[in-house]
């Protein structure tokens, strides 16, 4: 072991780009060089994730798989065997590179480099941002895991006793509490590109396509609020298509004659808080999420949240900070987005106190903080 910065290793599956990686980029632009040297272990040298933290040493998987796990889908017994083959090459690159914890990010990096971790020595640090019913969580990580972090109450709630799980803590992801957007240069932006009126009532989703999130429950709540007053109603889809499957049943149900035209799939955008701005409601539809960044995102640049009272969700938004709903049910979500809209002063009297509220629970320093300390824990 050498006197200088600790190393942390951050292995990464695949090569999608989500609410995590956003978060784990705060923290390591936070962390103080002189303690910490973090190296990012990536699957695909290449690509998207290795140009979004170009700014930090980089690596290469020595044991990458034929096919990268898929985000979401069920981690089978198959799966996990799989992983063993590499388990040796892998603690060999983080013995080499003097690594003492191997931070984890999903539940396809905890399954992949949980035991190469063990076999090198190293301290892992599992980050658990899925639900509370992840196999790895309940079985794996309270073998495995010197410390356990997760980013909600919700997300750490199915985790077995264990001395582990006696030492798990919640801490938020980071946010950039100082981010500024012109909502309304933003909103003719957006109006502009598509084509719609002044007086269009644009709703927004954000997120991967995938069944948690919802998004065809989006879809049908903005139909229900076309049908519930007269001025037009536009909903504007920000994401990736992870399931093709799910893809074609949204466009399926775009072409339904009582929702055509209700719906746009713009695409991925990156930043993606200026088109949170854009958007005159923010609809959560996801259930059982564990804290979605997009909450947060809005409540910053004060864009109203109508989101499913489900999962992490109300842990961001607390009591007079937005509007929460029963989840999978269009009717209520549309009622009270169109409720929310009706009183403008109180609209923006909440707006403005999610915003003070997100900044002081969601900063990036208090983030830094909490996981530096347990760095300075498990390296001790």
């Amino acid at each position: 072991m050498t006197n200088g910065p600790v190393t942390i290793a951050y292995p990464m599956a695949g090569d999608s780009l989500g609410g995590s990686h956003h978060s784990l980029r705060g923290l390591l632009e936070g962390l103080d060089p002189a303690q910490y040297k973090p190296v990012i272990i990536l699957e695909n040298p290449t690509g998207r994730l290795a140009e979004h933290f170009a700014a930090f040493e980089q690596c290469a998987d020595p044991a990458p798989p034929q096919e990268s796990f898929a985000v979401g889908r069920d981690f089978s017994l198959s799966n996990f065997a799989s992983t063993f083959s590499g388990m040796g090459r892998r603690a060999a690159l983080l013995r080499q590179m003097d690594a003492r914890i191997v931070h984890s990010n999903d539940g396809r990096t905890h399954a992949t480099w949980a035991f190469a971790a063990k076999r090198a020595g190293c301290k892992l640090l599992w980050h658990h941002r899925a639900d509370p019913y992840a196999k790895g969580l309940r079985y794996l990580a309270p073998w495995v895991a010197d410390q356990v972090v997760a980013v909600s109450r919700f997300s750490l709630s199915g985790m077995r006793p264990g001395k582990v799980a006696t030492n798990a803590q919640v801490v938020f992801s980071p946010f950039d509490i100082d981010v500024r957007a012109d909502r309304d240069a933003m909103r003719q932006q957006l109006l502009a590109e598509l084509g719609a009126a002044q007086n269009t009532i644009i709703c927004g989703y954000f997120g991967s396509f995938i069944d948690r999130k919802r998004p065809l429950e989006f879809i049908n709540a903005v139909a229900e609020m076309r049908k519930m007053q007269d001025r037009p109603v536009i909903g504007v889809m920000f994401g990736e298509t992870t399931y093709p499957e799910l893809e074609t049943a949204m466009r399926a149900r775009m072409t339904d004659p009582d929702v055509a035209g209700s719906a746009h799939m713009m695409g991925y955008r990156s930043p993606g808080v200026d088109w949170i701005a854009a958007v005159d409601l923010l609809l959560v539809t996801a259930v059982s999420e564990p804290l979605g960044r997009t909450l947060v995102e809005a409540m910053l640049v004060e864009t109203p949240v109508i989101a499913t009272d489900s999962g992490g969700n109300p842990e961001a938004i607390l009591e007079g900070l937005g509007k929460l709903v029963v989840p999978d049910n269009a009717n209520a979500m549309a009622t009270t987005a169109l409720e929310t809209l009706s009183d403008s002063n109180a609209t923006a009297a909440m707006t403005a106190r999610a915003r003070e509220s997100a900044k002081a629970r969601f900063s990036e320093a208090t983030h830094v903080a909490k996981i530096s300390q347990i760095y300075r824990n498990l390296s001790a």
